[in-house]
């Protein structure tokens, strides 16, 4: 059998050249300040994106178009609860990912037992949660950052590395735990494979889908909760930019979009390859709607060539 490269050595190889691509361009660019900034962006795509590596794993045709509207709701709670308080920063984290279980666990709910199509579901109710937003906040927002959650997200802590990427390495780790090391893993890589086959191995599937997506937007809060200290203010379309990047990152690590082949990894490789290009593009100084348009278009170049990656199917 011919061996086929790990998509996530692709997306890491793509990310080393696209990095001394844009350093020829612009000196400064592979400076270590840089690299660090570049990181920390992609942490923040990637720990958005992790939900929906669970979900697209699963099958099913399985997308959440919700994550987006979940990250600026887990923002918001966060933002109205912390207040400024360093001792609120727990209650403030809590309460978002709270609000990700419950609206995740509809999610699953809607998909498993009323069988509404993933896309439908969860575009549905990224409806809802933004038409929430609008009724609760009314276009005015009151809180603000913890400045110990600010100073975490945003400086350095051991060796000039931001705290993000601590915190992002020891989230991939959980991951990997999730998925390989515990039965709803192997589950997971299961009803991806073939739910009929699944569920006559005595995999419980609707119980599977539903943790999934519960997960999914969960992960999603978690992101709006680690944005707030980055951004320290929230707007009402913060996680709006994260939907879609956040689909292309996954597949771009090598997940592949019928389910039962993926891996973390491969999302976070792909998530620092999407913002090396949103990086080089800024870099090159282009306006808005150029750089809109070649963005898609590479997406739609490197999404075509992973696209056509083949996965072992019975």
């Amino acid at each position: 059998m011919k061996r086929r490269i790990s998509p996530t050595l692709i997306a890491l190889a793509l990310a080393v050249v696209l990095f001394f691509v844009g350093g020829l361009i612009q000196p400064g660019f592979t400076s270590f300040e840089l690299a660090m900034n570049i990181l920390r962006l992609a942490a923040f795509l990637g720990i958005v994106a992790a939900g929906q590596t669970l979900v697209i794993i699963s099958g099913g045709e399985g997308i959440d178009l919700s994550v987006g509207a979940m990250v600026t709701l887990g923002a918001i709670i966060s933002y109205g609860l912390i207040s400024k308080r360093d001792d609120r920063i727990l209650i403030g984290f809590l309460a978002s990912l709270g609000a990700g279980m419950i609206i995740g666990t509809l999610n699953g709910i809607g998909v498993a037992y009323l069988r509404i199509p993933p896309l439908v579901m969860t575009l549905g109710m990224a409806t809802v949660i933004q038409g929430l937003i609008f009724a609760v906040t009314q276009g005015s927002l009151e809180g603000g950052s913890a400045p110990l959650l600010s100073k975490i997200t945003t400086e350095p802590l051991l060796f000039g590395i931001p705290g993000i990427l601590y915190i992002w390495a020891a989230f991939a780790g959980l991951m990997w735990l999730l998925l390989q090391r515990t039965r709803y893993g192997k589950n997971l890589f299961a009803i991806g494979t073939n739910r009929v086959t699944a569920r006559l191995s005595g995999v419980n599937v609707k119980a599977t889908v539903i943790t999934t997506y519960m997960l999914c937007s969960t992960l999603a809060s978690f992101g709006g909760f680690i944005f707030l200290g980055y951004y320290e203010r929230v707007f009402l379309n913060l996680g709006n930019p994260y939907t879609l990047p956040s689909i292309a990152a996954v597949v771009m690590g090598g997940t592949v979009l019928s389910g039962g082949v993926g891996s973390y990894w491969g999302t976070m490789a792909g998530s620092i390859v999407l913002t090396l290009i949103t990086s080089l593009l800024t870099t090159l100084r282009m306006e808005e709607h150029l750089r809109q348009i070649v963005y898609g278009a590479i997406l739609l170049v490197l999404l075509a060539a992973y696209g056509r990656q083949r996965a072992l199917r019975q």
